[in-house]
Order: structure tokens, then C-alpha cells, then sequence
């Protein structure tokens, strides 16, 4: 039986419990008083999440087919792949890149198979269930003392492919591919970016639904953040305005902010930065949906712009639009960069690269930049379903940077933006 010393101490303790409760009842939590107030343009959008149609296990099969084909076409007897974007695309599975070997290896005849850490068994087989290759796959395990690489070359070998040409991903570590060659002396090792390339750069229906989508809560997510934009505000006020932004249309997402004399330098800088009127922003960023990114950068002023600030934009403009006008079907990646080039070294800033310093685009997909890229020499013909971002830049030092960028679809006659074409440095989105 407790003292009664005992009982006054707990009845204390009772009561001093149901006034605390009653006074948290009453206040909000440190974390509710600590949460940001949104701006009203940011705190009116709604999550779109309910519009993203993700991937199916039927394309992600149809996708190891075409691989087979195309390896066929390259005389590979099989092609090998590590964690990475390239592993997601096939076979679902997220993996990262470390001193222990997890691959998977796609043979042009016979079944795939996986060669994992034993420790990792259980979260190999959780993603592989769930995916295009199913419960049935065959994982082959190995201890901290044992060779990975004698167990990719023992697969192999098994499926008839131990003197074939392999092909190996191009983003694998050196140290795995070094490892598979030194067990499988009798194969030639190869690149497989003819496969992985091929297949991943032409574009289904499904993936540029994404990619529109992606584009979209961008575009959206921009343009919130500048409505929302005061004086005073730092680059990174603004960079925490967009990542709002994604966050309320239900995606992770964000952008680099660049201000004033800063913008001149493509990528940006880290010196401390606040936006004033008349100075120039340029923003450049995205978000990931359903595994596959937008890439957008829009270039605007806060109050009135310079006729300097406006020549510039207004050249850029016509360069972003020359170059999707250019692109389509059966002509080279490089004619949409000169297309681009051209009218910006028309205009007084040429030759070359002196102020439009990069190329005119890259490929884009799940992975922000991929093949194949819009550039000189690079002379890849253009297919319907290909993607890229279209973002032509001027950048003079000391001064400003002026770049758009939207992501672009090749169609079966010619090329479209997937979002709103900026208009000017005053009204930087479009409505129509």
C-alpha cells in the first residue's frame, strides 16, 4: 500500500500532468508555432498527385525485349548492370553504387538474374517481387569474403555467354567491370549504351505523360514562387518559395537562384545574394514524378527591366523558338544547336560559345541530363519520342544572364515544349 507521502507525491504528479495537457490544449506545439506561413499564391495550389500514372510491370518487360533485340543488333551476348537509374528502368529496383557489387544481368537468350550481398537478400527479393522480373528471379548471393564477380561470370557461362561480347552500363564503377573481366577471360567487354541508350531514349506514351506532368508542377510551382517574390528577399528566401511550391502540388521540388550579376554564370555561384527591384533572377530546377524529371529555367525581373535587359531576352527567345521549330524527325542532334546558335550570333553575341556558353540541350528523361545531347558533332538523328530541355542562354559578366528553358518532345512532324513559353522578363508566365 503506498505512503501517504507516496499518494500526495502521484496525486501531484496527476494534476501537474492535466495542467500541462490542458495548456498544450490551449497553445499550439513549438512545431505548429514554427511552421511557415505560405504565401497566399503558394497556400491556393492543390496537390496533383492523384494525375500520375506510374510505369507498369507489362512495359517494364516489353523494355528487357527491345534490349534483347538491340543486343542482337550489337552482337552482345549479354549486358550488366549496377545500381543506378538505368536499374530502375528495367527492373524496378533502386540500388545504390557502393564496394559491394549488386548487379543485374540480362543475357539475349535465357533468364536474368541477380547477383547480391547475402546480408541483402530480403530487400533484393522485396523490390524484385514487386517488379517486371517477379519472385522467380534468380539471385545469387555471396559473403563478404567471396567474389561477386565469379558469380556474374558463372551466370554467364551458364547461359552460354562466357566468350560473348558483354555489355557493360556505362555508369558501372570501373572496379566492377575490371572485377568481371578478370573472371570471364574469354569474353570481350563492351559498352551497352547502344542498348541502354536505345531503349531508354525514344520515350512511350506513358513516360512523356509523366514528363508532361512534370513540367506542369514546375511550371506551376515557378510561377507561384514569383508571385509571392518581395524586395529584401535572398536567393535563398526565393529557392525555399519554390520548394513550397512543389511541396502544396504534391512533389519534391526545387530550383538554383541566381541574382543580378550572379545570373552571368551558367550554374550560378554561392555568394550571398538579395533581390532588389530591377535586378534579374534567374531560376533553373525541377521535380521527379513517377521516376522521370522536368528541367525548366525562366529569367525575369522584379519592377521594370533595362531596354538592355529586354534586347537580350528578346534574343533569346527567338533562340529557344528557332530551335524548336528546327528539330524533328531524321535530322541531326547538332542542326538544333546551330539553329539556336545562329540567331544568338546574329544578333552580336557569337561567335560560338563566347556569350552563349553550352550547348543548346540535353536529353532528358529519369535521369535530369541523358543521351543524346544537342550539340555540334553530335550527328544522332532525332526520332519522335526523343526528349530534351530547349534553354539557349546569353550570359555577359559583370552584367547579367538571361536563359529559358522548357523540355521538348520530338513528334512524328517536327518538335513541341512540353510547358508555356516565357513571354518577357515583366510577365515571365503565360496564362494561354
Amino acid at each position: 500500500m503506498p505512503s501517504r507521502r507516496e499518494f500526495l507525491g502521484t496525486s501531484a504528479a496527476v494534476l501537474g500532468t492535466a495542467a500541462i495537457s490542458q495548456r498544450a490544449a490551449a497553445q499550439p506545439s513549438a512545431q505548429q508555432a514554427q511552421a511557415p506561413v505560405l504565401p497566399p499564391a503558394i497556400a491556393a495550389l492543390s496537390s496533383m498527385k492523384d494525375q500520375m500514372v506510374p510505369i507498369t510491370n507489362e512495359e517494364r518487360k516489353a523494355r528487357i525485349e527491345k534490349a534483347r533485340v538491340l543486343m542482337g543488333r550489337q552482337g552482345l551476348g549479354a549486358i550488366v548492370i549496377a545500381g543506378g537509374t538505368t536499374l530502375r528502368y528495367f527492373a524496378d529496383v533502386s540500388w545504390w553504387l557502393s564496394e559491394r557489387f549488386f548487379g543485374l544481368v540480362i543475357p539475349r537468350e535465357g533468364n536474368a538474374f541477380v547477383v547480391c550481398p547475402a546480408f541483402e537478400r530480403d530487400r533484393a527479393e522485396e523490390q524484385l517481387k514487386k517488379g517486371p522480373l517477379g519472385g522467380s528471379t534468380d539471385i545469387m548471393t555471396w559473403h563478404e569474403h567471396e567474389s561477386p564477380h565469379a558469380l556474374v561470370a558463372g551466370g554467364l557461362r551458364a547461359r552460354g555467354a562466357a566468350t560473348a561480347a558483354i555489355g557493360i552500363e556505362e555508369t558501372m564503377w570501373w572496379a566492377y567491370s575490371d572485377g568481371i573481366a578478370a573472371a570471364l577471360p574469354g569474353a570481350t567487354l563492351k559498352s551497352a549504351k547502344p542498348v541502354t541508350a536505345g531503349c531508354r531514349g525514344v520515350k512511350s506514351p506513358a513516360e512523356i505523360a509523366l514528363m508532361r506532368l512534370a513540367s506542369l508542377v514546375t511550371w506551376k510551382a515557378y510561377k507561384a514562387a514569383y508571385e509571392s517574390i518581395r524586395e529584401g528577399m535572398t536567393q535563398d528566401d526565393f529557392a525555399r518559395l519554390v520548394s513550397q511550391a512543389h511541396d502544396r502540388l504534391g512533389f519534391s521540388g526545387g530550383a538554383g537562384v541566381q541574382v543580378g550579376e550572379y545570373s552571368a554564370l551558367p550554374h550560378g555561384s554561392i555568394s550571398p545574394q538579395v533581390i532588389r527591384e530591377g535586378t534579374i533572377l534567374l531560376i533553373d530546377g525541377g521535380c521527379n514524378i513517377g521516376g522521370y524529371s522536368s528541367d525548366l529555367s525562366r529569367t525575369f525581373v522584379l519592377g521594370k527591366a533595362t531596354d538592355r535587359m529586354k534586347q537580350v531576352f528578346e534574343i533569346v527567345h527567338r533562340a529557344q523558338t528557332a530551335a524548336v521549330r528546327t528539330a524533328r524527325p531524321g535530322l541531326e542532334c547538332q542542326a538544333v544547336d546551330a539553329a539556336a546558335r545562329k540567331v544568338i550570333s546574329d544578333a552580336g553575341f557569337g561567335p560560338d560559345y563566347k556569350y552563349f556558353t553550352h550547348r543548346v540541350g540535353h536529353g532528358i528523361g529519369m535521369d535530369g541530363h541523358e543521351w543524346p545531347y544537342l550539340v555540334k558533332g553530335n550527328t544522332t538523328l532525332l526520332e519522335p519520342g526523343m526528349t530534351f530541355s530547349d534553354e539557349p542562354g546569353i550570359y555577359i559578366p559583370g552584367e547579367f544572364g538571361v536563359r529559358l528553358e522548357d523540355d521538348m518532345l520530338i513528334t512524328p512532324d517536327g518538335a513541341e515544349l512540353l510547358s508555356l513559353q516565357s513571354p518577357s522578363l515583366e510577365t515571365p508566365f503565360a496564362t494561354a
